[in-house]
């Protein structure tokens, strides 16, 4: 791995519109050393348009990597995958579906979109920010991403 790649500043596209959930998520992300940006929308119309780059977000950076919660207004988790995962120029980025739901209908059909992965979020703050931490560190540390 070339110095290049570790100092690169992950982009972080968080799609979720619980407050309280983006808060503490951002706050798990703080204490980590590699540099990246999180970018939130709070509805899934707001997320495709700018993974789009579409209106506002003409100018939008590429992510590195989607958090996805599956209960959005105007156009839920599911329709998003759905449409990340049909698109050339979008599939490739991975998406982690973070969200509340143990739903088993929820998970088969979340794979079935072909998400990366499903991880059920944690009401204890503990155990959330391991999760995001873990989220980080595998995406970011061990897999091997592709380029655009």
């Amino acid at each position: 791995m070339t110095v290049e790649t570790e100092e690169k500043q992950r982009i972080i596209f968080l799609v979720e519109d619980n407050k309280a959930d983006i808060r503490l998520i951002q706050e798990a992300l703080k204490t980590s050393s590699l540099p990246h940006q999180v970018i939130t929308v709070r509805d899934g119309v707001d997320a495709m348009a700018y993974l789009r780059q579409e209106g506002e977000y003409a100018d939008a950076p590429r992510p590195d990597l989607i958090l996805l919660d599956l209960n959005l207004p105007k156009k839920d988790g599911r329709e998003v995958l759905a449409e990340i995962k049909a698109d050339p120029k979008l599939k490739r980025i991975p998406v982690v579906v973070l969200t509340t739901s143990k739903n088993e209908d929820d998970i088969f059909q979340s794979y079935d979109l072909h998400v990366n992965c499903y991880i059920t979020k944690s009401r204890n703050l503990t155990q959330l920010f391991q999760i995001v931490k873990g989220i980080e560190e595998f995406w970011f540390s061990t897999a091997t991403l592709p380029l655009e």
